[in-house]
């Protein structure tokens, strides 16, 4: 689909295009549930490349939805917590449809 077209203020497009990907919700889902060492996280990620998950936490970072903590882990930040309203619905709409 080509993404050009719609609105660039539409709150949906904003968070469709935020998480756009497979592994961004699944990272954050991951760190949801309390803070994770990056081998933490790889652990949790079956399939995730050390590249991607690389790649994908400096995104995070970057968007201020993680944050790298002194001691190494990685938490989520406030806009990151924000994501677990769609983590609940996302779970809520599994369970009732797949």
């Amino acid at each position: 689909m080509n993404t050009s077209r719609l609105p660039k203020t539409c709150p949906v497009t904003k968070v469709a295009k935020l998480l756009s990907d497979t592994w961004t919700m699944l990272i954050v889902h991951a760190a949801l549930s309390g803070p994770k060492r990056f081998c933490e996280l790889e652990r949790e990620l079956p399939g995730i490349s050390t590249r991607t998950l690389t790649a994908k936490l400096k995104q995070l970072e970057k968007e201020d939805l993680l944050r790298k903590r002194p001691t190494g882990e990685y938490a989520p930040t406030r806009k990151g917590r924000g994501l677990r309203i769609i983590e609940k619905a996302m779970r809520r709409y599994g369970k009732k449809f797949l």
